[in-house]
């Protein structure tokens, strides 16, 4: 199946890590590059996958120019997110049929499991909802209010993956307010610096980049 690429990119704006991806991918079809996982955060941004709709944009174009973010519509399924500094996205460049795989749910919940490990080797037990993509902060009461700490939305070119994950590490999350994020009403956005508290080490962003590193290198 070969190696995973793992590369941290740093901060890239949305409109240069789509060209990136499209440059992969055009390779990795090709058959001129391994599959790969490109790390790196946007500055404020709002995307739309395929399904988003767009009264779940609660902010008007003046408001968004004044505050500096940029709106992109996105070639990957899902609704709307909100990406921001501190929050570590992930692309995946991953041919699924060179690896038997060609189920594009089973890669969501693969990607769903890598990021459940790596949350958990931060000190964080996390969960899955049925029919919803995602990972939640495990819920502490049957009756708790669903805490969402990654978003998740592929596109697939020819059984290539592009697109992939946003993962809150430590971010300001009234970034959220401006969507309502992935179409979820009844969902709260949450951080791994807001669930670990008073514990959050100095060096968490470095540590949550090593531990999505470590656990998707395993997996893929």
């Amino acid at each position: 199946m070969g190696d995973l690429a793992i590369e941290w990119l740093g901060r890239v704006p949305y409109a240069a890590a789509l060209e990136l991806q499209q440059q992969r991918l055009a390779a990795r079809r090709r058959g001129e590059a391994t599959d790969a996982l490109l790390l790196l955060e946007h500055p404020p941004t709002i995307t739309f996958g395929r399904s988003a709709r767009r009264e779940h944009l609660l902010a008007g174009p003046a408001e968004l120019r004044a505050r500096g973010i940029e709106v992109h519509a996105a070639a990957r399924g899902g609704d709307v997110t909100w990406h921001a500094p501190g929050q570590l996205v992930g692309y995946l460049v991953v041919d699924l049929a060179a690896r038997g795989q060609r189920d594009a749910h089973r890669f969501l919940r693969e990607i769903e499991a890598g990021l459940g490990a790596a949350l958990a080797a931060l000190g964080i037990a996390s969960a899955t909802r049925a029919g919803v993509t995602g990972v939640f902060v495990a819920p502490a009461a049957a009756r708790a209010r669903p805490r969402k700490l990654a978003s998740i939305g592929i596109g697939l070119k020819g059984w290539v993956s592009w697109h992939g994950f946003a993962l809150n590490v430590d971010l300001d999350l009234a970034g959220f307010d401006s969507i309502i994020a992935c179409g979820l009403r009844d969902v709260e956005m949450t951080s791994i610096a807001r669930e670990l508290g008073a514990h959050t080490p100095p060096d968490l962003a470095e540590r949550a980049r090593a531990a999505v590193a470590g656990a998707f290198a395993k997996r893929f």
